[in-house]
């Protein structure tokens, strides 16, 4: 399996290559060459699978020679071990036809723990091989970054740096990445937004100087592993609703569309996907992209759901390299066009082509604190805002003859005050993480500049 750039500049990787690579030297992102197709055999055993073992059979065919069977099945096992469900992803109905798959149950209470847990053993396999060491450098809007501290903590082979917006991610996000005591892991609480952070990181790995002199790598969406390993609870749900041979659809909160694109894999992997609607709140360039042809940036919005408070959702570039026919020089101009005007306008056809697969609607702040109530009342479950916004696209999109499976992103506990403001209930966090608000927090504040942050990465990683 060989991995080819986006802008198609660069020269085709391994995936071992590709996971330590993250974004490319073009400054496109990786994707396989070609997506494998599952058998009609493999397919027809996931429904007695556990969750690891489908995890091994969906991502084997993507990581080549990297790991063996055994070693991968030895990393999913240590990846998901902690998880607080015995079902990893549990599915619970809401109502007709509509169901919630459960993303929360790990270390940080937030779907990323899927795939960064994943690329955490990953890493550390990969670099205790080549007796290497490297810098992690993420950009966050709240999740990313609480994962991949939780996911590289004490780990021997990598430094990791995560910046996230200052003031714009919710407590717990921030306690989650700023209270680790581990000295290899640090928080820079960035005086921007979080579009501002992921140009930034985006910018220091076009600097190939900076980038070879800390050994730079990404963990953010970026990095194809991400992906893959998001892939597979979408198998998961097929699995458990349909022996993974009936039609689904799936309602996914998306800002940097890293998740829902994980869902097209999917499908082009052999999963009989219907519809995958696209969620976002008052920051719907996604929608507006899908909707009227038209991908332009924006004034950020805070929101009562911040890891969708995005303007320029990165993974809608491998989208478009799959929509352009793989079109590396065309996707470089409109990429190029956003950069140097905030937009650019869908070619028809490929336009056709993302309308052929996604739905897109974006939700109001009013709407969506209606929705937890109102889920809450209806069903009994209690739900955070993000996890709120696709169940209200959820149920617009809704047809009775598929199923129809929103995601829930993240624990209600990592947003209490939106959740108390919609319910009066402030829920509570897990036992393990109870005394969270009283642990010492350590971060570094640092401007909204290149050379600051540069500085300040290589401070930290000196220590």
């Amino acid at each position: 399996m060989r991995y080819v750039s986006t802008r198609g500049q660069s020269p085709a990787l391994s995936f071992e290559d590709t996971m330590l690579t993250g974004l490319a030297p073009d400054g496109g992102l990786y994707v396989p060459e070609t997506v494998p197709v599952l058998s009609p055999e493999t397919i027809a055993r996931m429904h007695a699978m556990d969750y690891e073992t489908l995890a091994v059979e969906v991502m084997r065919p993507f990581v080549g020679d990297t790991f063996d069977e055994d070693e991968l099945s030895d990393i999913v096992a240590r990846a998901y071990g902690e998880f607080g469900h015995a079902a990893r992803a549990p599915l619970k109905q809401l109502d007709r036809g509509l169901w919630l798959m459960e993303l929360f149950h790990g270390p940080t209470l937030a779907f990323k723990d899927f795939a960064m847990q994943v690329i955490g053993q990953m890493f550390q396999s990969v670099l205790t091989r080549r007796g290497e060491r490297i810098t992690i450098v993420g950009a966050t809007s709240g999740d990313t970054g609480s994962a991949a501290i939780e996911a590289f903590r004490g780990l021997d082979n990598v430094g990791v740096c995560i910046l996230y917006p200052h003031g714009r991610v919710s407590e717990v996000q921030r306690r989650q990445m700023t209270t680790p005591d581990e000295a290899n892991v640090h928080a820079l609480a960035v005086e921007g937004t979080f579009d501002d952070c992921q140009r930034h990181l985006k910018d220091m790995f076009a600097d190939h100087g900076f980038r070879d002199e800390v050994r730079l790598a990404a963990v953010n969406s970026i990095n194809w592993a991400r992906v893959l390993a998001q892939v597979v609870y979408y198998w998961w749900a097929g699995a458990a609703l349909g022996d993974a041979t009936r039609k689904l659809s799936f309602s996914v909160p998306t800002g940097n569309f890293g998740d829902i694109y994980a869902g097209f894999i999917a499908k082009r992997m052999g999963l009989p996907v219907e519809r995958l609607v696209i969620a976002t709140n008052r920051n719907d360039i996604l929608c507006s992209a899908v909707n009227e042809g038209r991908y332009e940036t924006g004034e950020v919005h805070p929101t009562i759901s911040p890891s969708m408070d995005i303007q320029v959702s990165s993974n809608f570039e491998r989208l478009l390299f799959d929509a352009l026919g793989r079109d590396g020089a065309a996707v470089a101009r409109l990429m190029s066009g956003l950069k140097q005007s905030g937009g650019f306008s869908l070619p028809e056809g490929a336009l056709a082509e993302i309308r052929a697969h996604f739905d897109a609607d974006s939700v109001g702040e009013e709407e969506t604190a209606e929705e937890i109530a109102n889920t809450l009342a209806e069903s009994g479950e209690l739900v955070c805002p993000h996890t709120a916004v696709g169940i209200d696209v959820a149920r617009t999109h809704l047809d009775l003859s598929v199923p129809m499976v929103a995601l829930a992103t993240a624990h209600p506990a990592k947003f209490p005050d939106a959740v108390e403001a919609a319910t009066g209930i402030r829920p509570p966090l897990p036992n393990r993480m109870a005394d969270l608000y009283d642990r010492p927090e350590r971060m570094a504040r640092v401007g909204n500049d290149l050379s600051a942050i540069q500085s300040a990465i290589r401070e930290l990683r000196a220590k």
